[in-house]
C-alpha cells in the first residue's frame, strides 16, 4: 500500500477544486470508464474505482492501479420574476472550471480475498454569482461544497459465481457560503438560532464515516447481476454554519442503494444498466422545505433546507471491443428531478436541476499493456420554473437553469 500512502495527500489537496451536480449533487458515475458508459458499474467493474459503485467489484478486477482526473464545467443561471426592482437574470459562473481526481488500488491476497482502496469525489455543488441578489443579501452569493470519499475495501469470493464486498467510507467535506445576509439578522428578527453563523464565515470542514456493501453474481458466461447498499454517512457538523443548516450545522451524506445488470451480448459487445436510489430527503438540511421558515428558525431541527426530493437514477451503457487494443463506450443517464417548483428560492445557491446525460468513452491499450482511457459527458440544459417559490414575496418566483460538460482522462495497469 506504499503507493496509496504517497498519493492520498495529493488527491486530498486536489479535491479542493471538486464540484458536481449531476444526479442531484452526486456524480453520474465513478471512474473514467464508468463515466463513459452513463455511470453503469454495479454489475460491471472495470477498474480500481469499482468500490465507489459496488465494493464487490474489486473482487473481479485483479491486481490493479488506476488514477485520473475529470475536468468539469457546469453552467448555472437563476432568474427572479415578479419581484419588481430585483427582477432579472443572475449568472452563477464566476467559477466554472473544476478538476475532480480519482485513484484506485487493488491487491489479490489469495484466490478468494482482495484488499484495495478507491478515492473519489462523491459529489458537491458550486455557485459563484456575478452580483448581489437582493432577495438573499447585499453581497454576491457564493456557495462551495465538496465531498471526498476514501474507501478501504475487502472482498470475498463465496464460490465460483458469487462475490461480496464491504467498504468503509471515510468522508471529508468542505463548505463555504457568502451572500445570505438577509437570513442572518440578530434578534428581534430571529431568522436563525445562531444568526452570526449563517453566512460569510469562510471555509469549514466536516469528517465522517459510513458503510458500503455489495454483491455480484455471475449467472452464466453472458449474464452478471449486482446489488449494493451504502448507509448514510454520518458527518461532524459544520460549526461555522450551525445557524444555516438544520440540526445545528449537520450535513450528513444520504444513503443510496441500487441494482445492476451486465450482458455480454457478443464476444465484443457488453451492455449494462443500473438503477440507483439516493435518499436526499432523509437529510434534514437537504430535504426540509423552505416553508419551514414560518415556524422554525434556520439551524433548528426542523429548520428550512433546500427541499430536495429523493432521486432515482437510471443508467444504461454499452462497450464494444473494436479490436484487441481499442474499446469504445457510450451511455445515457436519467435522474429524476430533486428540486420541486416550490423550492427554487434557496436552490438559487444549489441549482442541481439537470436530468439527462449522454456519455462517450474509449480505452486504448498501450504497447506496455497499460491503458489510457477517456470519457465525455454532456448534461442537457434543463430549467425548473418556480411556482409559489418565494413565500415572502407573493407573486414572485425564482427560476433555475443549468447544463454541464465534463471530460475525463485516466491511466491504469494490471500489477
Amino acid at each position: 500500500m506504499k503507493l496509496t500512502h504517497k498519493l492520498l495527500p495529493l488527491l486530498t489537496a486536489l479535491a479542493a477544486t471538486n464540484a458536481y451536480a449531476t444526479d442531484g449533487y452526486f456524480a453520474h458515475g465513478y471512474g473514467v470508464k464508468s463515466q463513459g458508459m452513463g455511470g453503469v458499474a454495479i454489475a460491471l467493474p472495470q477498474d480500481a474505482l469499482a468500490a465507489a459503485a459496488n465494493p464487490a467489484g474489486m473482487g473481479l478486477i485483479g491486481d490493479r492501479v488506476d488514477f485520473g482526473m475529470t475536468w468539469f464545467r457546469p453552467q448555472r443561471e437563476a432568474e427572479i420574476t415578479g419581484a419588481g426592482p430585483i427582477d432579472g437574470k443572475y449568472d452563477a459562473n464566476g467559477t466554472e472550471n473544476f478538476v475532480i481526481p480519482e485513484f484506485g488500488y487493488n491487491r489479490v491476497i489469495n484466490q478468494d480475498v482482495t484488499l484495495g482502496v478507491s478515492v473519489y469525489g462523491n459529489g458537491g455543488m458550486n455557485t459563484d454569482y456575478n452580483k448581489a441578489i437582493a432577495l438573499l443579501g447585499d453581497t454576491a452569493p457564493r456557495m462551495d461544497l465538496i465531498q471526498l470519499f476514501i474507501a478501504p475495501t475487502a472482498t470475498w469470493k463465496i464460490n465460483e459465481s458469487n462475490t461480496i464486498g464491504v467498504a468503509v467510507n471515510l468522508a471529508y467535506q468542505r463548505f463555504e457560503l457568502k451572500g445570505l445576509e438577509n437570513f442572518s439578522y440578530p434578534p428581534p428578527y430571529d431568522g436563525s438560532e445562531s444568526p452570526s453563523k449563517v453566512t460569510n464565515k469562510g471555509y469549514d470542514s466536516s469528517y465522517g464515516a459510513g458503510l458500503h456493501i455489495g454483491w455480484i453474481g455471475q449467472v452464466n458466461d453472458a449474464l452478471t447481476l449486482g446489488a449494493t447498499y451504502q448507509s448514510k454517512t454520518y458527518m461532524s457538523n459544520f460549526d461555522k454554519y450551525k445557524g444555516l443548516f438544520a440540526e445545528g450545522g449537520d450535513f450528513d451524506i444520504p444513503e443510496t442503494y441500487g441494482l445492476g445488470i451486465a450482458v455480454k451480448a457478443t464476444p465484443a459487445l457488453t451492455v449494462a444498466a443500473d438503477v440507483q436510489r439516493i435518499n436526499y430527503s432523509d437529510i434534514d438540511s437537504v430535504g426540509n422545505s423552505v416553508t419551514n421558515f414560518f415556524t422554525n428558525q434556520l439551524g433548528s431541527k426542523a429548520g428550512p433546507g433546500f427541499g430536495w426530493r429523493d432521486v432515482t437514477a437510471i443508467k444504461v451503457g454499452a462497450s464494444y471491443a473494436w479490436n484487441e487494443n481499442l474499446t469504445v463506450r457510450a451511455g445515457y443517464n436519467h435522474a429524476s428531478q430533486p428540486i420541486p417548483k416550490s423550492e427554487t428560492m434557496f436552490n438559487i445557491l444549489a441549482p442541481g436541476v439537470v436530468q439527462d446525460h449522454v456519455t462517450f468513452g474509449a480505452t486504448y491499450v498501450l504497447p506496455n499493456k497499460s491503458e489510457l482511457s477517456l470519457s465525455y459527458m454532456h448534461a442537457f440544459e434543463h430549467e425548473v420554473k418556480g411556482s409559489g417559490s418565494i413565500p415572502f414575496v407573493p407573486g414572485a418566483e425564482a427560476n433555475l437553469k443549468m447544463y454541464e460538460d465534463s471530460l475525463g482522462i485516466a491511466y491504469g495497469w494490471q500489477l
